[in-house]
């Protein structure tokens, strides 16, 4: 049976300032901007010493480079609008823009670990045509290996502090740039020593590696598109936090997924089955406010209140249970005319019947208290749908 979803108060879930996600963005950008000064510097650099020292291999490294200049401008664009705050078309903010992005950068190291794979094919093939290289050539290939190499360290520092798996991405591409640049050294070096089969048998070793890394993070992109949940040991930590909350008493369909470096969560809370709405409610707010405390990285959660566990109960009912405007009128019928109208009437929908509690204001005489014993129970004996039906009187102020 749906059990009513008490969702945290709209204060509780502004968790997640927007002024952090913003300065979040700004940061992320300062690192992309970064990484295109450096390559866009090194994509001059390589076209010139590779055309004066006769190194079409430096040369083809500079438009590996030049790709570079696209992907760090898609990181710019990405940084820039995934911190955009969350919005009447977009409720959970910008953040998968990131994880487009990533899955973009994933696609575009496997396209460059295949091209490697080509490229070192061709080479082997033609080891007669490779030409004879200028001493400079190797400087701007060990010159770039070491600015590629630092500028790996900084983005991946930067993409741990930050949290965002798009820069971390971003710099395992720069990674392969630093092996591609190896790769060109290593060649350089091989044909001014007189060994020219270094340079494709490197290329085609570091093809396979960036071939796979680009397919790691692209599937791992994929994962979070397609709402993958958290890994079990990180769910049986959460599920333990909520079930440590007072007032919780069980806890069914816990669900998960990521969006960039947040992650949400929804839950099934079981609470004991006549608890007042308020007192729900407020068992509620204490789950969301211990989640978002001892797990950091979650950044909302959904808390669905059951006063029972209806995780199995998915079958049709025998009939709709009555309305509350229908059981009150059975409660009025009952009281029957002249009789106090009742202060409070509590319903609880538990299984497929209900039970009734009924507060009314005053006493009554025995013999109307008798008469009513008598009606309740007929009437609880020709309608199933009802579980029980109590009265109360109010004796205190």
């Amino acid at each position: 049976m749906p059990a009513t979803a008490y969702p945290p108060s709209p204060r509780r879930r502004k968790a997640s300032p927007p002024r952090e996600a913003a300065a979040r963005s700004r940061d992320i950008q300062r690192v992309a901007i970064v990484a295109l000064t450096i390559n866009a510097l090194l994509t001059v650099g390589q076209i010139v010493i590779g055309l004066f020292a006769g190194a079409f291999s430096l040369v083809a490294d500079a438009a590996h480079t030049l790709s570079d200049l696209v992907t760090d401008a898609l990181v710019l664009v990405a940084g820039r609008h995934s911190g955009n705050p969350a919005d009447q078309r977009h409720p959970y903010g910008h953040a998968r823009i990131e994880t487009v992005t990533s899955l973009l950068l994933g696609l575009v190291l496997g396209g460059v670990g295949l091209g490697f794979l080509w490229s070192s094919g061709l080479r082997l093939q033609h080891m007669g045509q490779l030409p004879s290289l200028h001493p400079a050539a190797l400087v701007m290939a060990v010159v770039t290996l070491a600015a590629k190499e630092g500028m790996f360290r900084y983005i991946l520092a930067s993409a741990r502090r930050l949290q965002a798996p798009m820069l971390e991405t971003n710099a395992w591409h720069a990674r392969s740039d630093a092996a591609s640049s190896l790769v060109v050294a290593a060649g350089i070096g091989g044909s001014l020593a007189g060994y020219p089969f270094l340079e494709p048998l490197a290329a085609a070793i570091v093809g396979f590696l960036i071939l796979h890394m680009g397919f790691r993070f692209a599937l791992r992109a994929v994962r979070e598109l397609i709402d993958t949940g958290l890994p079990e040991e990180e769910l049986a930590r959460l599920r333990r936090t909520i079930l440590d909350t007072p007032g919780v008493v069980n806890l069914h369909d816990l669900r998960t997924r990521r969006m960039a470096n947040r992650v949400l969560c929804d839950a099934h809370v079981q609470v004991e089955p006549r608890l007042t709405v308020s007192e729900g409610h407020r068992v509620s707010d204490s789950v969301y406010a211990r989640v978002r405390v001892a797990h950091p990285e979650v950044q909302d959660v959904l808390v669905h209140i059951d006063p029972e566990d209806d995780a199995d109960l998915q079958m049709v009912p025998p009939g709709p249970p009555p309305e509350r405007a229908e059981v009150l009128t059975t409660v009025g019928a009952l009281l029957g005319p002249g009789a106090p109208k009742p202060r409070r009437v509590q319903i609880h929908y538990l299984g497929d019947r209900i039970d009734v509690e009924v507060l009314l204001p005053g006493t009554m005489p025995t013999e109307q208290l008798n008469a009513l014993n008598r009606r309740t129970a007929e009437w609880l004996g020709a309608h199933p749908s009802y579980r029980s039906m109590s009265f109360f009187v109010h004796i205190a102020p």
